[in-house]
């Protein structure tokens, strides 16, 4: 197999390959153990899917992370008062951006993948995981909801199943998120690269650049629909409803100052 590196400066921890003489991209979240989706995060891929829309030749774009964990998810201090709506946007316009992706999409997924990972996965066409990663929402954990996810995650699985973890953080592990569809295929351990590869190599190298690439765009209309429509509304819901009530900063703290939450209806206030 074929690689071209591209190395450039400010896609950050990001990378940036080129394999199967350029008709596959892999960019790679290269920030572990972590992998935090923060801005500077955000800002690499933009920047990464940007240069991709001149490349006529794709066949696929992978997304997939170094290090044993996805990504645990976004930054938690960039959910505080003075970056929360940024931060809110930054990320719903990168997923929006996927949606144009001139290929179709491969999120391959491995250990952890939470909160804003899985919003970044759940953007992509397609998720295989390794049979071990644990796949999850835990953002109810912190007194706070995921906008992105309560608009993609229904779509995927249907809003019951989607509740059990958008409202009490239940984690998925990959076996089990196979067998509710919220991924596409599920790796036996130690067999995620083999498994990408020969996915890659049968059903999208053999085909047209062009009708994948129009494919992959008529399937994602309801994603994009939801994006473009709820998703805006969920972030609003958020920023101008969630953060001003009284608990709307204290889980977000209290994880950062590594305490217990105080609640306010428990306080007694």
């Amino acid at each position: 197999m074929s690689r071209e590196s591209t190395t450039l400066s400010d896609l950050g921890h990001l990378k940036l390959n080129f394999e199967h003489e350029g008709r596959v991209a892999r960019l790679t979240l290269n920030a572990p153990r972590a992998n935090v989706i923060d801005l500077d995060m955000m800002s690499s891929l933009r920047h990464a899917f940007t240069l991709l829309e001149t490349r006529a030749r794709l066949r696929a774009v992978v997304l997939d992370a170094a290090g044993p964990h996805f990504s645990f998810g976004a930054s938690i201090a960039e959910h505080l008062p003075e970056h929360v709506e940024t931060t809110l946007q930054q990320l719903h316009d990168l997923l929006r951006l996927l949606q144009k992706a001139v290929a179709p999409t491969i999120a391959v997924v491995q250990g952890r993948c939470l909160g804003g990972g899985l919003e970044l996965a759940l953007a992509c066409d397609l998720i295989l995981a390794d049979e071990n990663a644990v796949l999850a929402c835990p953002e109810i954990q912190l007194g706070v909801f995921a906008p992105a996810a309560s608009t993609l995650l229904p779509l995927r699985i249907g809003s019951g199943r989607a509740a059990q973890s958008l409202l009490t953080g239940a984690e998925w592990k990959g076996s089990d998120a196979l067998g509710i569809g919220l991924i596409d295929r599920a790796a036996p351990e130690g067999t995620l690269e083999s498994v990408l590869q020969a996915w890659l190599e049968h059903d999208f190298l053999p085909r047209s650049a062009a009708g994948l690439k129009h494919a992959a765009h008529a399937n994602r209309w309801q994603k994009t629909q939801a994006l473009d429509d709820v998703l805006p509304q969920l972030e609003r819901m958020y920023v101008d409803k969630l953060t001003r009530e009284p608990d709307g900063f204290e889980g977000i703290r209290a994880f950062i100052e590594k305490r217990q939450p105080r609640w306010h209806d428990e306080r007694g206030e």
